[in-house]
């Protein structure tokens, strides 16, 4: 059996490793390369492999570094099942017609203002490509398994970090290989701790904080201070999110100072249309998470929901304090891009991103310290106060993937550390072998390997 690393390697998008066994295929993930333009002009190519020779694919969780390349892959013949819990599918639902439309949307801007190198520029894929890729979407409960995939049994384990994250339980006759996906953190205000480790031979773990702490500090009060400070100097807050997990949380947190008085009453907006569906999927998944029917209510509540395109163009004149959350969460795409052009400017405003900013996209060159940023073909000074709050991050640190690790019943044979920056990822192969003792390997994009029985 082999493990093919075909993206998420050295990085921390682009999630594919394809499994080959006595002739069957199956790809775990299917994700989008984002940040740096190299790694987007990958998302360009053929895939490494036939899409019609895949027996099947398997998700761990929505999110698009891991989900947005299905669509391509029916695009280009793929007619394989789907595999994902049944959240994933819900929330897949939202995330890839969006992604398409986006998509979409952003080429007809650029062939409308002539910022384009593309004569025409055209979408990566559409919102059509998208509802057709949903077709082969088959659910796969927590625990439950999934009998014989592309001649392996399967089956699917909490993993925390947002709705319908899972790790992926692969088994070939006596060998059991673990995908991690992207673990959440124990201490997680709204998502459940990640399930420990039932049994596994090879492990293949993310890394993306392999080199990092959270920090002790609650970021909840630190986001009060931040909001109190910009409606003091009359500016609004702008903050880019995920619409699936991020925004939740920063909702949530949001609700929970205005319940204290911790912050001035002032206006809240969600500028983000799947980020609005979102608000069903989380009552109909409470099972999944932490959070009370009256505290779901609350984060749904806080923010007036912004869908219209002319409600968002409105919301992007505005001029009084408030704080806009809005999609996406790293600043690649999406309606916050016309919120950092009109705010970014301004130092009575604050950009603030919580959670991790992959290299190379417009949310980590801002917190990196760039003082201006090319958007939809213009250079936008960044004279906004920027603020990181790290704290927020849905993924569990250097610390918390290591408990996860230790919690497997015997030492694994292999450890394949992915999804995550090379430094990362070798700082964290070091503290696997420093505390539990195990030999643990970084793969090269593109690297194939043997597993043994």
């Amino acid at each position: 059996m082999n493990l093919a690393f075909l993206g998420a390697a050295g990085t921390v998008t682009g999630s594919k490793t394809l499994v080959t066994r006595e002739g069957k295929r199956l790809l775990v993930d299917c994700g989008l390369f984002q940040g740096y333009k190299n790694l987007r002009l990958m998302n360009w190519e053929d895939f490494p492999f036939d899409p019609r020779e895949l027996d099947a694919v398997v998700l761990t969780h929505a999110h698009l570094d891991h989900s947005g390349a299905l669509p391509l892959l029916v695009k280009r013949g793929f007619r394989g099942p789907v595999f994902a819990t049944p959240s994933t599918i819900d929330v897949c639902g939202i995330l890839l017609p969006d992604s398409g439309r986006l998509q979409e949307e952003d080429a007809e801007y650029a062939n409308r203002r002539q910022r384009t190198k593309h004569k025409p520029a055209l979408p990566l894929y559409t919102e059509e490509d998208a509802q057709r890729a949903l077709r082969y979407m088959k659910p796969l409960p927590f625990g439950e398994r999934a009998g014989e995939v592309a001649g392996m049994g399967l089956r699917l384990r909490a993993a925390g970090h947002i709705l319908g994250a899972s790790s992926v339980e692969l088994t070939a006759g006596e060998t059991t290989i673990l995908f991690s996906g992207d673990l959440g953190r124990s201490d997680d205000v709204i998502m459940r701790a990640p399930e420990p480790i039932e049994r596994a031979d090879y492990i293949v773990s993310e890394s993306t904080y392999g080199d990092r702490l959270h920090e002790a500090s609650d970021a909840e009060p630190l986001l009060g201070e931040v909001i109190k400070r910009t409606a003091a100097r009359g500016g609004i807050v702008v903050i880019p999110a995920f619409a699936v997990g991020r925004a939740q949380a920063l909702l949530y947190a949001i609700y929970r100072l205005k319940q204290r008085s911790a912050i001035p009453d002032l206006p809240v907006f969600l500028n983000s249309p799947m980020g609005i569906d979102m608000t069903g999927i989380y009552h109909r998944h409470r099972a999944e998470h932490r959070l009370s029917a009256e505290e779901c209510a609350g984060m749904c509540h806080v923010a007036k929901m912004v869908r219209t395109v002319e409600e968002s163009r409105a919301l992007v004149a505005q001029r009084y304090p408030a704080v806009i959350v809005s999609a996406s969460g790293m600043a690649t795409g999406g309606r916050v891009l016309h919120h950092l052009k009109a705010l970014a400017p301004n130092p009575r405003n604050t950009i603030v991103f919580a959670g991790f900013q992959a290299g190379g996209t417009r949310g980590g060159r801002i917190v990196a310290g760039e003082r201006s940023i090319r958007i939809h073909g213009e250079d936008v000074a960044i004279n906004a106060e920027v603020v990181s709050l790290p704290g927020m991050s849905a993924h569990a640190d250097a610390r918390q993937i290591v408990q996860w690790l230790g919690t497997a019943p015997r030492p694994p044979r292999g450890i394949y550390l992915n999804h995550g920056e090379q430094a990362q990822a070798d700082a964290l192969r070091q503290r696997i072998e420093r505390e539990l003792g195990w030999s643990a390997s970084v793969p090269r994009l593109g690297q194939t390997v043997e597993i043994t029985r």
